[in-house]
């Protein structure tokens, strides 16, 4: 199909446009996680009483995570003498590459998506579970314990979380019987998802926090029992794409709980003259918000009730969230 493509004049004009667009829309996520770091920051400050950022680039510090990319961009890049150079050196790539692939299913509005995919969020799933081998891989090469530790964590939470993490969408899936994300949002119309899987919502938001590694689930980074877990030996950039690939994750994992629970760009009732864009992108920051809010306040919890939770409490709640939908989709709908 590749091939055909580009044979034709037209063929490489469509390709150049796509390829493009591609980039612009790595540049805007990129944009959103310079941002979303500034913001995260400047919201935890005010909720901990303190001023956050406030002096590179005004009273606001609008270019303070700038700088510190630069920073990090300037840093000098070291190797351990006994690690696994090339397994060292891809891990990074391979944990941040399908971060941003899995971006191109997701319909950010009607007109805007890369890739309308019939089993969209299957693709979304199956890809996403790639990170996992490239933090396990950062953990290997790295030839020191703490970092070993971290990749075997992050293995056994994300793991584990990606079960009732796909459990809890099957309800999604029951009610409108695809796995199409345009027509789960079609299917929204009226109500939103999360009215009618409300069990379903919590669920995935719980699993998805552990899926991203973040408080209260960051075990795999502890940074006061592993020193910094599986990213230990890295700095520089190659330090730079696990912190990219995580606020990438953020990015896309907003979005698709906006898509699969809150209606997508369907508006609010009444107020259908705001267009659908404004309403995503206000969805998406509420989920966004909630995602900063629990690292702010909660904790991080032992491992071993980490693990208890996800296979003694979502999972089984999770499972009965399925059997629900199925009942009541069989006698009510």
């Amino acid at each position: 199909m590749i091939e055909s493509l580009l044979q034709s004049e037209s063929g490489w004009m469509n390709f150049l446009i796509f390829f493009g667009l591609g980039v612009v829309f790595l540049f805007v996520v990129l944009g959103f996680v310079t941002y979303a770091i500034l913001a995260e920051r400047k919201v935890m400050g005010f909720m901990q009483g303190r001023i956050g950022p406030n002096q590179v680039g005004g009273r606001f510090g609008l270019l303070q995570t700038v700088a510190d990319v630069l920073k990090l961009l300037l840093k000098e890049d070291t190797i351990p003498k006994a690690a696994d150079k090339p397994l060292f050196i891809i891990a990074p790539v391979i944990a941040f590459a399908p971060a941003f692939m899995v971006l191109a299913t997701i319909p950010l509005t009607d007109q805007l998506q890369f890739a309308d995919i019939g089993v969209g969020l299957l693709y979304y799933i199956a890809i996403s579970g790639i990170t996992t081998i490239g933090v396990v891989a950062a953990g290997w090469a790295s030839n020191n314990k703490y970092s070993l530790l971290g990749g075997m964590r992050a293995a056994a939470q994300m793991i584990s979380y990606e079960i009732p993490l796909v459990m809890s969408v099957i309800g999604v899936v029951l009610l409108t019987g695809s796995l199409n994300l345009n027509e789960i949002v079609a299917a929204q119309e009226n109500v939103w998802f999360i009215f009618i899987q409300p069990i379903g919502f919590l669920i995935f938001l719980i699993a998805s926090v552990a899926e991203l590694n973040r408080t209260p689930f960051d075990l795999p980074e502890a940074e006061s029992e592993l020193v910094a877990g599986y990213h230990t030996e890295y700095s520089g950039f190659r330090w730079a794409f696990f912190m990219l690939a995580e606020y990438v994750y953020v990015f896309a994992m907003a979005s698709l709980t906006t898509v699969l629970f809150l209606g997508g760009w369907h508006p609010v009732m009444f107020l259908d003259f705001i267009p659908g864009a404004i309403w995503f992108a206000l969805k998406f920051s509420f989920v966004f918000f909630l995602l900063m809010w629990f690292r702010i306040s909660f904790p991080r919890i032992r491992g071993d009730h980490l693990m208890e939770f996800g296979w003694k409490v979502l999972l089984p709640v999770a499972l009965l969230n399925i059997f629900l939908t199925a009942i009541i989709k069989e006698i009510f709908l």
